[in-house]
This record gives C-alpha cells, sequence and structure tokens, in this order.
C-alpha cells in the first residue's frame, strides 16, 4: 500500500495531472490488483467444484468393483457398496463443507484488502484536488469497513499527535 500511495502521488506530483485522471489511474490499478488478491480464492473454487466429481467417479468405481463381486460372500459387497458410498459422501464433504467455504473466506480478505487500497484512493484525490488534509482524510476514512473505521473523534485524537 506504500507503493500504491507514493507511487500514485509521484505521478500527480510529476505531471500535474488533474484529480480526475488521477483517480482513472489509481482506479485501473486497484482492478488489477483486485484481480491478483482474489485470483487465489478462484483457483480453491475450481478444485471445490471439482470435488463432487471425484465423489461420483468413485461411487462408480466403487460400484464396478462391487458387480466384480457378485456372487460372493454378502460382507464383501456390503463393504464395497459402503466404500462407493464413502466415496461420494467425501467428495461433496469437501466439496462443500471444506474446500467451498475455504474459497469464499479467501475472496473475501482479497476484497477486504481492495477497501483499503479504495480508502487511500479517495485520500488521495481528495488532496490532490486541493481539499484540507483533514478533509482527505475523512474522505479515505469512511471508505473502511464498518469494523475498522475509527469514529470521528478516534481519529481526530489520532491525527492530533502529529500536527
Amino acid at each position: 500500500m506504500v507503493h500504491f500511495l507514493t507511487d500514485n502521488y509521484r505521478i500527480f506530483t510529476l505531471t500535474g495531472l488533474p484529480s480526475h485522471e488521477i483517480d482513472a489511474i489509481m482506479d485501473a490499478e486497484i482492478e488489477q490488483i483486485e484481480e491478483e488478491l482474489v485470483a487465489p480464492s478462484h483457483a480453491v473454487n475450481k478444485v471445490a467444484e471439482a470435488l463432487p466429481g471425484f465423489g461420483i467417479v468413485a461411487a462408480v468405481l466403487g460400484i464396478v468393483i462391487t458387480m466384480g463381486s457378485i456372487g460372493g460372500p454378502m460382507e464383501e459387497i456390503g463393504a464395497h457398496v459402503a466404500a462407493a458410498l464413502v466415496g461420494t459422501f467425501l467428495g461433496v464433504f469437501f466439496a462443500y463443507g471444506f474446500v467451498g467455504p475455504v474459497s469464499s473466506h479467501l475472496e473475501s480478505l482479497g476484497q477486504h484488502e481492495v477497501k483499503a487500497y479504495l480508502c487511500l484512493k479517495a485520500s488521495l484525490v481528495a488532496s490532490v484536488a486541493g481539499y484540507a488534509p483533514s478533509v482527505s482524510v475523512e474522505s479515505g476514512r469512511k471508505l473502511l469497513p464498518p469494523d475498522l473505521r475509527p469514529n470521528f473523534n478516534e481519529l481526530s485524537d489520532y491525527l492530533k499527535q502529529y500536527r
């Protein structure tokens, strides 16, 4: 985030571009960052989508093995059918009970980080547009997630330390 902030502020100071153009440049960069942040979640989601198929393959193979033991002891046939059902269960369980939720969590972590970049962008654009530093900081504060957003007084007290 430090690189994001310094690179974009450097662009403004070197080029003197107006705030709306700096805004567009940062939007494009944030879009690229967002793609990079959510890419792992998409890869894990592909695995989650494939796991029920593995469960079906396990069921089919279990039934094929069961058919090969027809005419044998009932206990053996029962064990083969049970193995087929366990394979199906594990494929569905891991897809929807573990790997899918992990994928969703990874995506939410990426989206959470993107909000921090949007906060920086709002503050920098306000600063470049000529607003007072306190207004620039406030415009960024409003974009923080509610669980991380300090209230106005907390932020004011924090900023007073640096005056």
